[in-house]
């Protein structure tokens, strides 16, 4: 497919910002609106849309008749969103589906498996020479995360070094430095550049998913040679499908049968492989609620004392 143009992106943000101010429609009133963050409405609509088809038809009998894709550019808009009841449904990764409980009232219905996977865990790397055994190590040095809406390469290091006791501080770039007492961070943008970053020695360390780790695309198997792990997390989910707090409960509960049916009816195959990769949704236990209960609050406590 041909790359879009910088005009037609400005095209379907105003549709999304026309469908953003038009009449409310929810559930309530028989359509089901699923939603993204989204840097690329286009792509995330194609991704969106086949999986939406899907589940509608067989909402019916709760009284669903329709549904429509709301696209939103970042979690504050996408907060507003729920609050109001313009999305009912959003998919996520587990820091950002945090990010919309704790201030968009939303609530996870289901984890997301995608190629196989629920869950995954951050790694903390190190050059092998390093002198940093562990990651109180890292207090006076510095630490390259991905993004700043990334759970494994962002939110779950900084909640860790914050319980540690260790302050976070932004750096201007890779060779910045911190103060003695601090942890200095910065965003690298891409995997490829967090790894590069921590071979070339511009920063102490790196942080990312161990699914990143063992793509050689990310971290090249000539830099993993000179690489030592000094920490690995427990693990915690992929992705979640959240879902707004005042969604009416028989069609929440309809929604949950119908997505954890999915992976056994062909008819769905296409679907869910167009929805990121998506291979089956998966019953939230008690050890993930937890879990998620302390990545909620580790999150809101990055927002508060890093942000």
């Amino acid at each position: 497919m041909p790359a879009s143009s910088p005009g037609s992106g400005r095209l379907w943000w105003l549709l999304a910002l026309w469908l953003a101010l038009a009449a409310p429609v929810r559930a309530d009133d028989g359509v089901l609106v699923l939603g993204r963050i989204s840097d690329d409405p286009k792509a995330h609509y194609e991704q969106l849309k086949p999986l939406l088809d899907y589940v509608v038809p067989r909402m019916a009998d709760v009284g669903i008749r329709e549904g429509r894709v709301l696209m939103a550019r970042d979690a504050q808009q996408m907060q507003s969103y729920m609050r109001r009841g313009r999305v009912d449904w959003v998919t996520e990764t587990a820091g950002t589906a945090m990010i919309l409980a704790d201030r968009g009232g939303a609530q996870p219905l289901l984890m997301t498996e995608r190629d196989g996977v629920a869950g995954y865990r951050t790694l903390y790397f190190v050059r092998a020479d390093s002198p940093v055994r562990e990651i109180d190590d890292l207090r006076g040095r510095s630490i390259a995360f991905q993004n700043r809406f990334s759970t494994s390469s962002y939110y779950v290091p900084a909640i860790e070094l914050l319980d540690r006791g260790l302050r976070l501080e932004v750096l201007l770039s890779p060779m910045d430095r911190p103060a003695p007492d601090s942890v200095g961070y910065v965003f690298g943008r891409s995997e490829l550049n967090v790894s590069a970053w921590v071979h070339k020695g511009l920063v102490d360390a790196g942080a990312m998913s161990n699914l990143d780790w063992i793509n050689p695309q990310r971290v090249p198997p000539s830099y993993r040679r000179d690489f030592r792990i000094v920490r690995e997390t427990p693990e915690f989910p992929r992705a979640l499908e959240m879902v707004r707090g005042d969604l009416e409960p028989r069609v929440r509960e309809r929604l949950r049968e119908v997505l954890l049916g999915a992976a056994d009816d062909p008819d769905a195959r296409e679907a869910l492989l167009r929805f990121f990769k998506t291979t089956r949704f998966v019953p939230i236990d008690a050890q993930t609620a937890r879990a998620l209960d302390g990545l909620r609050r580790g999150v809101a406590r990055v927002s508060r004392e890093v942000e």
